[in-house]
């Protein structure tokens, strides 16, 4: 298809876009069943479509594509750009239609810096509102038409999620943007009541920190919780659910890109859950031992998203009017793309089609297992924090007295590892009563179990002292300099 026809092609898109935003109804239509091949065909098209339009309007990617020497002649062609090779490279108004930020209508935000220096991002006045008016449908499909109290409890500020979160949900919800302040929220709730429906959004340990330290009776009221920013184990959610949480969702999404790229709903979690109790499941459909991946569904007509040799995600934004437009950008966070006849033919075949809840839509499934470089190496095993999340809520006598945890391998001057988990306190929290020697040894057997590199990295190590936890009080030692209102930093 030469150039000109493919951006005709992409006009036509963009107008239907434009007629399915009108209202629920229509929006229907971008869910519909039995269409991905035709969604898949169009975002290619589309996101090629955007790639030569940022080829001519943006100078920072004219230039990065003179630089490679690199014209692309097909969406395969298209060379991957990530934080190192482009943002850094590039000021911000170089990387804008135009070469310009925008005098109007554009909100500033930045990222946490949770890997190193905040990043600024802008997004424009268009972009904005097709993503509030996505987030409004998506919010009616998991909690009804019933009048909704969100309660933002993220980093407000300039980080991405207090501005955009906030703004996004003011035409569906009644919203309050407390951050993470606990003595706020639990002052909100019992102003306004147990007669709302709270959602309150955070991150997970947050969230987890929330309520068990606030005085609030959870069951009490109706709260749901949506999380973003890290993953949750089925045990964390077991945990809050068990507090008297009522649903709990996440929401998958990067500053770099866009806050709401996929989302779980009750069918992702009841294939993650089932995936986490059934080993052959589980060998067919993940491709890493360890903690349990995010399971989440996508409309690849919005975001088309690949993996590389590594499978690391590389993501497309196929929407029109981005102010800064990404093609092949690289997050270097860990995962793969499944459609879901693969997943559904499996299910089949192990004959489990019904231990899981029925789908709303057959859109493909994206499994999200971190960040690629947020990982500790021990004798050869690479060991994440989700991996010791998940050993953790296997613990329910540490977990209910740990507030966060932080993963440090040492040297000793002869070559020696030595691996520690040493796991934060609550406030006024003991670990008095806890028998180090029983613990350790039963973390780092659900650890092994959990980990099959590590179960390997384990008989290496053979001294069963080089591998140990320890207790710190809250806000000390390694935790001394965590911010609660940022995401979580678990490697020292």
């Amino acid at each position: 298809m030469k150039n000109a026809s493919i951006l005709f092609y992409d006009w036509l898109l963009n107008s239907y876009r434009s007629f399915i935003m009108l209202s629920d109804t229509t929006l229907q239509l971008n869910y519909l069943s039995g269409f991905n091949k035709l969604r898949a065909f169009n975002a290619r098209i589309k996101a090629y479509a955007e790639y030569l339009k940022a080829r001519k309007r943006v100078p920072a990617y004219k230039e990065f594509l003179n630089r490679l020497s690199k014209k692309a002649r097909s969406f395969s062609d298209i060379p991957e750009i990530d934080k190192g090779s482009y943002v850094k490279i590039f000021t911000l108004d170089s990387r804008c239609v135009g070469g310009k930020i925008p005098c109007s209508g554009v909100v500033i935000d930045e990222s946490s810096g949770s890997t190193g220096r905040p990043t600024n991002w802008v997004r424009g006045y268009k972009e904005r509102a097709v993503n509030a008016r996505l987030i409004k449908f998506g919010m009616r499909k998991l909690f009804g038409k019933e009048p909704l109290f969100i309660i933002n409890a993220f980093a407000l500020g300039a980080w991405a999620t207090g501005i955009n979160i906030t703004m996004s949900s003011l035409s569906f919800a009644k919203v309050k943007s407390l951050g993470p302040d606990i003595e706020k929220i639990e002052n909100t709730l019992l102003q306004f009541g147990k007669k709302q429906r709270y959602i309150i959004m955070g991150y997970p340990p947050f969230l987890k920190h929330l309520v068990d330290n606030s005085k609030i009776d959870w069951e009490e009221y109706k709260v749901s919780f949506i999380f973003g920013g890290e993953s949750m184990s089925e045990g964390m959610r077991d945990y809050l659910t068990k507090k008297g949480i009522e649903k709990i969702y996440s929401s998958f999404g990067a500053s770099d890109l866009e806050l709401n790229i996929a989302s779980e709903n009750d069918f992702t979690i009841s294939l993650r859950r089932l995936i986490n109790t059934n080993t052959e499941l589980k060998n067919r459909l993940l491709k890493y031992t360890g903690a349990l991946p995010m399971v989440f569904q996508y409309n690849p007509a919005d975001f088309l998203i690949e993996s590389t040799d590594k499978d690391e995600l590389i993501i497309s934004i196929c929407r029109p009017n981005y102010v800064a437009p990404k093609l092949r950008y690289n997050i270097h966070d860990r995962g793969h793309v499944m459609e879901y006849k693969e997943i559904a033919a499996v299910l089949k075949e192990l004959g489990l089609q019904d231990e899981v809840i029925k789908p709303a839509s057959d859109l493909p499934l994206l499994f999200h297992y971190g960040r690629s470089d947020m990982a500790v190496s021990f004798f050869g095993s690479n060991i994440s924090p989700e991996d010791v999340q998940e050993a953790l809520y296997k613990m329910p006598e540490i977990s209910s007295i740990v507030n966060s945890y932080s993963l440090i391998v040492n040297e000793s001057e002869d070559g020696d590892k030595e691996l520690l988990i040493s796991f934060e306190l609550q406030k006024n929290a003991s670990a008095k009563g806890i028998n180090i020697t029983k613990s350790t040894a039963q973390f780092y057997g659900l650890l092994a179990s959990i980990n099959q590199d590590f179960r390997k990295g384990r008989e290496m190590a053979a001294n069963p002292e080089r591998m140990k936890i320890s207790f710190e009080e809250f806000g000390e030692g390694h935790f001394a300099n965590n911010d609660i209102r940022i995401k979580a930093k678990y490697l020292a």
